[in-house]
């Protein structure tokens, strides 16, 4: 048995946690941007451009995240391709955050009034026009709570990726729990971190919410 110190745990843990971060960023700017191009294509005017969507989005949310990862990072390597633990957490859950902030952004869209469409087209706006300088800005003010909340999300799904050998948070803490064997300290303060990183997105989450729902009772 290695002998560790809460001092060395807690370092080693917060050295980690950094993977962790860094992996949740990139999933949620990659996921943000492919989110962004489905979007475009869920709220166009052809059906069949709707429906590709649709499906995409099906899939994802329809099947466990876990297995997404394990096809993503032993799927490939059987078509020739080599993928590292890194690439595959990143891949994989950049599609899976799109295939939930597409949903949540065409919910926003959807919420501006359609006045607003009719209004652009009378004034000789494309479909695309209409969408970014008319619909999309209010949309925006709809969305910003509900993306900060799912990025909490994110976060706490990044413990998955330990599952395919990614040494983010959750993995390094079971290393370090197979060497010290003192799994309640260790796995309470992997709790701790997570709640750190966790909550003040909730907070502001919650802040936003309370903000937009002010706004519109004073508008009312």
């Amino acid at each position: 048995m290695v002998e560790f110190t809460l001092w060395d745990i807690a370092r080693n843990l917060l050295l980690a946690a950094r993977w962790t971060l860094l992996l949740s960023v990139i999933a949620f700017v990659g996921g943000g941007l492919v989110g962004l191009l489905l979007l475009r294509l869920r709220v166009s005017p052809l059906a069949w451009l709707r429906r590709v969507v649709v499906l995409y989005v099906e899939v994802f949310q329809g099947t466990p995240l876990l297995m997404q990862l394990f096809l993503t990072f032993f799927g490939l390597p059987l078509l020739g391709i080599d993928v590292s633990p890194w690439t595959a957490a990143a891949v994989t859950l950049t599609l899976y955050t799109s295939a939930y902030l597409v949903d949540i952004w065409r919910g926003c869209v959807e919420a501006v009034p359609r006045g607003q469409w009719a209004a652009g087209a009378s004034l000789g706006m494309t479909f695309g026009q209409q969408l970014l300088f008319i619909v999309w800005p209010q949309a925006l003010k709809i969305a910003v709570a509900p993306t900060v909340g799912f990025l909490v999300q994110v976060v706490k799904s990044t413990a998955l990726a330990s599952i395919i050998g990614f040494a983010e948070l959750t993995k390094t803490g079971t290393m370090i729990t197979n060497a010290a064997f003192r799994p309640f300290p260790i796995y309470a303060m992997v709790a701790m971190i997570y709640f750190a990183m966790c909550f003040p997105l909730t907070w502001y989450a919650r802040v936003l919410e309370r903000r937009r729902g002010v706004g519109g009772m004073d508008r009312r």
